[in-house]
């Protein structure tokens, strides 16, 4: 005779279902709960209720191994074979002030007694995870989820409401945005650090240097900014584009802080911010001397775009040069091609209007204002301006520089403006053996999407964070 499991539930209504809130641990979810193709329903798609499972459910079963901040939010699990066993109980209330009167409403408890099959309908990726982490260690199985329990019946037309609920679940589910979870994230350590820039980094955390909202409500809506910096805008770039380059500036940091669901510690983290925010600041110095022109002038956007002569704008104020520049310098510093402050050093001696070489890769002469011109912010573009840069700061033979001012000359009908014999001369010599780059970073090339059609002088975009990228515009 099956054993039983009594599990604590409140009964519930909403719209036509019945339903039930669970609390179980992970061993009872273990134990209990199954996946709808062990059942046999995924057969064919006349029986389909549910995606099959994912194989990537990995990153969930370390992220409950490794991390003491764990949580995973409820399952939803049907019950194959229509209403579960529930015993409905009342709570003795023996307080004169009716501490406990009304709180027993619909409270009672599930039998899981091998009579029912339960199945995950929603969240069977970390069904999965708990499985395989109580298996690896098993004292995680005195550990709580909360379960959602619904019927369903095996019929056709209780496999189509069961159907129409998953569908429904999935689709309305909001998932949170890159930029939201560079607000929010406690694990990823790169968030963390990205967020104390903006507090306390003397340029960063400034006023209005980078937009993280792009609309406040007057009833206490926020939106945060997309990775574009808008016409009119005085930021210097966004929040998303921030991580990443803090991401790139990080590269040679402890490995703890480029694994995204477990938080290093906080000795990690303190020494990281150390180490990127020093970067920040000498970067923004060797980038056209950033900080002190931004604070000089009349505001972001004038020195952006100064009306009338666009052309002589800060090319350290485009997002999409910031990702390029700071990729180009962790290629060649991670190469062992130059130090750090060698790359540096190359930088200053750029002249960083948007108009001139190697930023011209990327902005396009107005022919009816020669004083105007456009970004060109397509893939050719970016990757064009990544192997300019790494042209100008450490190239490592003649024919890599022939293979960068050939592909200017395709994609911009013109001569680099910059002699071959000048870049000759910053030749270096690679080292036998190339270091590797840290897992999880972005190929420095895989920097952009298409153009945007409504692009023009002051929109910028800038990279997603080792995920598909967004159209830089």
């Amino acid at each position: 005779m099956p054993s039983k499991t009594f599990v604590p539930a409140f009964k519930a209504h909403v719209g036509e279902w019945e339903y039930y809130l669970c609390l179980m641990s992970y061993a009872q979810v273990a134990r209990e709960i199954s996946f709808a193709y062990e059942l046999g329903v995924n057969k064919d798609l006349g029986s389909m209720i549910q995606r099959g499972i994912g194989v990537r459910t990995e990153q969930i079963t370390d992220y409950l191994l490794k991390n003491d901040r764990r949580f995973l939010g409820a399952l939803v699990v049907a019950a194959w074979g229509g209403q579960p066993e529930y015993l409905p109980l009342q709570m003795a209330d023996n307080d004169e002030q009716g501490v406990l009167a009304g709180v027993d409403r619909e409270f009672g408890v599930l039998t899981f007694d091998g009579t029912h099959q339960f199945f995950a309908l929603d969240g069977q990726h970390r069904l999965r995870a708990i499985k395989d982490a109580v298996k690896r260690k098993p004292e995680l199985g005195a550990e709580d989820i909360g379960v959602i329990v619904v019927p369903h019946f095996d019929t056709t037309e209780g496999k189509q409401l069961t159907r129409r609920l998953f569908t429904n679940i999935n689709r309305n589910a909001v998932k949170t945005s890159k930029q939201e979870d560079i607000a929010l994230d406690e694990d990823d350590g790169f968030a963390i650090v990205t967020r104390r820039l903006l507090d306390e980094h003397p340029f960063i955390g400034s006023d209005g240097v980078i937009q993280v909202f792009s609309k406040r409500g007057d009833e206490g809506e926020l939106k945060l900014a997309t990775r574009q910096v808008p016409v009119g805008q005085s930021a210097w770039t966004t929040i998303g584009v921030l991580y990443d380059l803090a991401r790139d500036l990080g590269y040679d940091l402890d490995g703890s802080m480029h694994r995204l669901s477990e938080r290093a510690t906080d000795e990690v983290l303190e020494q990281s911010y150390g180490i990127i925010a020093k970067r920040f600041t000498e970067l923004l110095a060797a980038c056209g001397d950033l900080t002190a022109r931004y604070n000089s002038s009349v505001s972001g956007k004038e020195l952006r775009a100064p009306k009338g002569h666009e052309n002589d704008g800060h090319a350290f104020m485009r997002p999409v040069v910031q990702v390029a520049v700071v990729r180009a310098v962790r290629h060649v510093v991670q190469q062992s091609l130059l130090t750090w402050d060698e790359a540096l050093a190359k930088l200053e001696w750029l002249d960083w209007k948007i108009s001139s070489p190697p930023f011209s890769a990327v902005w396009l002469l107005t022919p009816e204002a020669r004083s105007q011109g456009k970004m060109m912010t397509g893939k050719d573009n970016t990757s064009l301006l990544f192997d300019l840069l790494v042209a100008h700061l450490a190239p490592t033979s003649k024919a890599q520089i022939d293979r960068a001012l050939r592909s200017y000359r395709q994609l911009r009908g013109a001569r680099y403006p910059i002699p071959a014999e000048e870049l000759i001369n910053g030749i270096v010599t690679a080292p036998a053996v190339t270091s590797v780059d840290v897992p999880g970073t972005p190929d420095p090339v895989a920097m952009d999407e298409p153009d945007d059609p409504d692009d023009d002088i002051t929109d910028d975009g800038g990279m997603a964070q080792g995920y598909p990228s967004p159209p830089i515009t």
